[in-house]
C-alpha cells in the first residue's frame, strides 16, 4: 500500500471514527490516548498493593476521579476501543516496576462465558491483549471463568473471599506449568479475584505470577 492510499484511509478513518479520551471523553487526535487536561492529571508516581496470598500488583492510577470514570467508560458503556489507549499508562507502569524480560506469558481475569456474551468483550482481556502487543509478551487465555457468581462490587468482607472461591480454574495446565506469568485485571478491590486466578496458576505449577492492574481501590 502506497503512502497516497495510507493516508488517504486514515483520512477516512479520522471522519468515520472519532477518537476520545477515555477519561472525559473529549474528542482528541487519533495518535493520542488521553487528552492534554486528563494527562496532567495523571500520577507522577504509580501504586503497589498486593492480592490474596501476597501476590504484588502494580496499577498507575488510584480509583477514584477521572481514572474511576475510565474503567466504568471502557468497562461498562460499550468502548472496547478504549482498551489501546488504556494500555499506555498501564504499560508504562509495568516497565517502571517489573522486568518484562522475565515474563513468558500474559493472560486475563476471565470472564463467565454468559456475562461476556451479554457485555460483547471482556474488558480484562482487551487491557491484556493490548499489553501483550506493545510489550511483545504472547498473550494466552489461561484461566477459565467455569462458575458465575455475584458481581464483587456488591459484596463486602468475606463475602467477596467466598464468591470467587471455586470459580476459577486453569484452562491450559501444560502451557501454563513453568511459567512466569503477569496477570491484567481492570482494578483490584480487595484483591480476592486477582488472589484466586493466582492461587489456581500456582497449582498448576506456575514458576512465578505478578499482577498489574489499571487502577487500585485498596491503596
Amino acid at each position: 500500500m502506497n503512502s497516497y492510499i495510507k493516508n488517504a484511509l486514515l483520512f477516512l478513518q479520522d471522519i468515520i471514527f472519532t477518537v476520545k479520551c477515555p477519561y472525559c471523553q473529549k474528542v482528541i487526535e487519533r495518535n493520542e490516548y488521553a487528552c492534554k487536561k486528563c494527562k496532567s492529571k495523571f500520577p507522577l508516581k504509580g501504586f503497589e498493593t498486593y492480592a490474596i496470598g501476597g501476590y504484588k500488583t502494580i496499577s498507575p492510577f488510584k480509583y477514584d476521579g477521572i481514572f474511576a470514570s475510565g474503567v466504568k467508560n471502557f468497562k461498562f458503556h460499550e468502548n472496547p476501543s478504549y482498551a489501546r489507549q488504556l494500555a499506555v499508562p498501564l504499560v508504562d507502569e509495568i516497565l517502571a516496576k517489573y522486568d518484562i524480560r522475565t515474563f513468558d506469558i500474559i493472560t486475563a481475569v476471565p470472564m463467565y462465558y454468559k456475562n461476556q456474551r451479554e457485555r460483547g468483550y471482556n474488558q480484562s482481556e482487551l487491557l491484556a491483549k493490548q499489553c501483550s502487543e506493545i510489550m511483545g509478551i504472547p498473550y494466552a487465555e489461561l484461566l477459565e471463568k467455569h462458575k458465575a457468581n455475584k458481581a464483587q462490587h456488591t459484596l463486602k468482607g468475606k463475602e467477596r473471599e467466598n464468591n470467587v472461591h471455586g470459580v476459577y480454574r486453569v484452562a491450559d495446565i501444560e502451557l501454563a506449568a513453568d511459567k512466569n506469568i503477569l496477570i491484567i485485571d481492570d482494578i483490584i478491590t480487595t484483591g480476592n479475584t486477582l488472589g484466586e486466578c493466582c492461587k489456581v496458576l500456582k497449582k498448576a505449577g506456575c514458576k512465578s505470577i505478578s499482577c498489574a492492574t489499571l487502577c487500585a481501590a485498596i491503596v
